[in-house]
């Protein structure tokens, strides 16, 4: 479980206001790429390590791919409610397929932190440093399932793009995105096939086998 070890670290330099951040959709092959920051609030500081002391809904904090759905849901409401900032940052699929995913990703971060309402003195990241920021910043591997602050980030990025998937998908009907979400699963790919890809696939990635009589 996530702890705030990797916060703690940056609380004992002085530093108060740790977002911290992530990104959803690097595999999808439909939407945009999206990505969290979260800065707690400051009560988080206070805490014991033992989670056990932490309030209820934090304790259950985790990395949103281990979450149900309707955890996931309950807890965005109560991060949302609770922290004292949070930022969203989107990459489409058109800035996708010229940046290729990888820098997208990255810019989705970047995009987060800065539309934060409250300007952050430092920076937990999931996987890889954000070029172009001018705060202290540490990547972590798996960042999602060590630090509090990140795994926040995961799960509010989740909701909202899961959200925003489920809404188009009474516009492009026949993907089964209600589903699915935009990955890459048999149902997407057989229609992609069947329809062909949509103004929000990534034309970039690989979209599926070629089909006898398709060009």
């Amino acid at each position: 479980m996530p702890d705030f070890h990797l916060e703690r670290d940056f609380w004992n330099e002085g530093r108060r206001r740790v977002a911290g951040v992530d990104e959803v959709g690097r595999g999808c092959l439909f939407g945009p790429v999206v990505a969290a920051a979260v800065i707690l609030p400051p009560t988080v500081r206070d805490l014991p390590d033992n989670p056990a002391g932490w309030p209820a809904w934090l304790a259950e904090v985790n990395d949103s791919k281990l979450l149900s759905s309707a955890r996931r849901q309950r807890l965005a409401r109560f991060i949302l409610a609770e922290a004292e900032a949070v930022g969203l940052g989107l990459v489409s699929p058109a800035e996708i397929d010229r940046l290729n995913i990888h820098w997208a990703s990255l810019e989705a971060m970047r995009r987060a932190v800065s539309s934060l309402a409250r300007e952050p003195d430092s920076l937990l990241l999931d996987g890889f440093p954000i070029k172009d920021v001018n705060y202290p910043q540490r990547p972590v591997r798996g960042g999602d399932r060590a630090s509090v602050s990140i795994a926040a980030a995961s799960i509010i990025a989740k909701v909202f793009r899961d959200e925003a998937v489920m809404r188009l998908d009474s516009v492009f009907k026949g993907y089964g995105l209600d589903r699915h979400k935009g990955y890459g699963t048999p149902e997407h790919y057989r229609a992609l096939a069947h329809l062909g890809p949509t103004p929000y696939h990534r034309r970039s990635f690989r979209l599926g086998p070629k089909v006898e009589g398709q060009d």
